[in-house]
C-alpha cells in the first residue's frame, strides 16, 4: 500500500502505463561532474619555498558542511568555517600530500577569495564558468575560472 503525504500529490501505481518519455530513448544519461582542477592566482608557498598552484576541489557534502559546525575552533571563531570547508573539500594541491586547515591558513589573501568563490561557484552554481567582460574593448565572453593555460577558457 503506498502512503500519500499531505499537500502531496497521490501516488501513483508504477505497473499503470503512463505518458512516454519526452526524452529520446538513445540520449545517455548526463555524467555528474564531482571534481574541478584548478590553478590559484598567487599560488601556496610552502615551508621549503616551493609554489603550489595547481589544485583540485571536489564538491561538497552536507557532511562537509555540517561537521565544521561543530569544530572548536569554528565555534570560537565563525569565520574558521571557510578554512575547515575548504580543507575539506580540496583533495590535492600541488605536491603536497596533504591539505589541511594549516595549509589554507597561511594561504594569500587572493587565493583564499578564489578558492571561495570557486567554492560557491560548483556548490551553488553548478558551474566554475563565468560571463565576464572587457574593460577595454566591452567585448563579452565566458571564462572558465578555474583556470587553465593562457588563451583557455
Amino acid at each position: 500500500m503506498r502512503r500519500s503525504f499531505a499537500g502531496a500529490s497521490p501516488a501513483v501505481d508504477e505497473a499503470a502505463p503512463g505518458p512516454a518519455s519526452s526524452a529520446p530513448a538513445s540520449s545517455a544519461p548526463e555524467e555528474l561532474r564531482t571534481e574541478f582542477p584548478f590553478s590559484l592566482p598567487r599560488g601556496f608557498v610552502d615551508s621549503a619555498g616551493r609554489v603550489h598552484r595547481n589544485g583540485v576541489m571536489r564538491l561538497a557534502t552536507a557532511r562537509d558542511e555540517l561537521l565544521p559546525l561543530h569544530d572548536d575552533r569554528v565555534r570560537e571563531n565563525p569565520a574558521y568555517l571557510t578554512v575547515v570547508l575548504l580543507a575539506r573539500v580540496i583533495t590535492r594541491l600541488g605536491d603536497l600530500g596533504e591539505v589541511h586547515a594549516g595549509v589554507i591558513e597561511r594561504m594569500f589573501a587572493a587565493d583564499l577569495a578564489f578558492l571561495q568563490d570557486m567554492y560557491r561557484r560548483i556548490n551553488v552554481e553548478g558551474t566554475t564558468r563565468a560571463r565576464v567582460v572587457c574593460p577595454s574593448c566591452h567585448h563579452e565572453m565566458t571564462v572558465d575560472l578555474a583556470g587553465g593555460r593562457l588563451g583557455e577558457s
